[in-house]
């Protein structure tokens, strides 16, 4: 019962990916290979299975490209840790404020 649940998921996944997918010619009109699968494939199958896709037919970026990412995750997580420790300022300003009147 799980095992069918599962392979459903999966399935289900690979057909939003491939309808998805950013790039015209990526996949197939069918399922992808890993959608494919038996539910007699091994472990030893699967992981055959996973390499190929992943060596072959896996899109993998730049360096360039790579570095264009990090960059923009980095200055986004400093500008969200800047939004967090002002409106932490702020509340705390707002507390001190508050239990002053109640001294």
């Amino acid at each position: 019962m799980w095992r069918k649940l599962i392979l459903d998921l999966h399935t289900g996944i690979a057909q939003l990916v491939e309808h998805w997918s950013p790039k015209p010619g990526v996949g197939s009109s069918s399922l992808s290979s890993r959608a494919k699968k038996d539910t007699d494939m091994n472990i030893i199958e699967y992981c055959k299975v996973s390499y190929e896709e992943l060596v072959h037919k896996t899109t993998w970026p730049t360096r360039s490209e790579l570095m264009n990412s990090a960059v923009l995750v980095l200055v986004a997580s400093l500008c969200i840790a800047l939004v967090v420790f002002v409106i932490d300022q702020v509340f705390q300003h707002g507390m001190e404020v508050i239990y002053g009147l109640f001294r």
